[in-house]
């Protein structure tokens, strides 16, 4: 063992824990590659996505054409295999004491899964057909929790953070839709707004006598 690690390139030695936690941490996802920039050719490669490896050529001339996002930092860019997948990629120029380029560390991200993920998260999230109003005319209870739901995704303000002026809002839309000419329904609204009865009522007067004094 002591003897292949005195074998190996002491960048190896130096980076290649680090380039081997990053591979243990994105899993099967990731490749990480390590270059020499003198002889532009691969030092050492982790869960390798093709078939190169240790010495194959490394052909870091692609990153000729990109601006540096920061110092000595390359990316995140995209890169593409030859069986159709999506890389995002990281390039770093690591450098020695002498502040000269000793090697490069590439982290080549598989975008499969997220595309994927996000595929199946699109499809969930896909525009509905509009409700058939019919069959929830008699379901007063249904739009109750329509209406003030309706609200809370327009403001952006959930029930417990509605102000006055949010509560005289939905109760006139929740008048406009008739609902409390239903018996039992100033009780179930009270209970969506988490407030009293009472002040379910005196708010609905408060809306009626502004309403009747326009």
């Amino acid at each position: 063992m002591g003897e292949v690690e005195e074998g190996r390139d002491p960048r190896i030695r130096m980076w290649g824990p680090v380039c081997h936690a990053v591979a243990l941490l994105l899993g099967p996802y990731a490749e990480v590659v390590l270059h020499d920039p003198q002889t532009d050719q691969v030092l050492e490669i982790w869960n390798p996505m093709t078939a190169r490896g240790p010495g194959d050529p490394s052909l870091l001339g692609e990153l000729d054409d990109l601006e540096p996002s920061a110092q000595d930092v390359f990316g995140p860019y995209e890169k593409l295999l030859v069986d159709g997948r999506r890389l995002t990629s990281v390039s770093s120029v690591l450098r020695d004491a002498q502040g000269r380029p000793s090697a490069v560390l590439c982290i080549n991200l598989d975008r499969t899964p997220l595309e994927q993920a996000a595929a199946v998260l699109s499809a969930f999230g896909a525009p509905t057909v509009q409700r058939p109003e019919p069959l929830f005319e008699q379901d007063w209870s249904e739009r109750i929790q329509h209406i003030i739901g309706s609200y809370v995704r327009e403001t952006g303000r959930p029930v417990e953070r509605m102000t006055r002026q949010d509560r005289l809002a939905v109760l006139g839309r929740l008048d406009e839709a008739r609902v409390f000419a239903v018996r039992r329904a100033a009780p179930v609204i009270a209970g969506a707004l988490r407030v009293s009865r009472s002040t379910v009522y005196g708010l609905l007067a408060e809306l009626r006598s502004t309403n009747v004094k326009d």
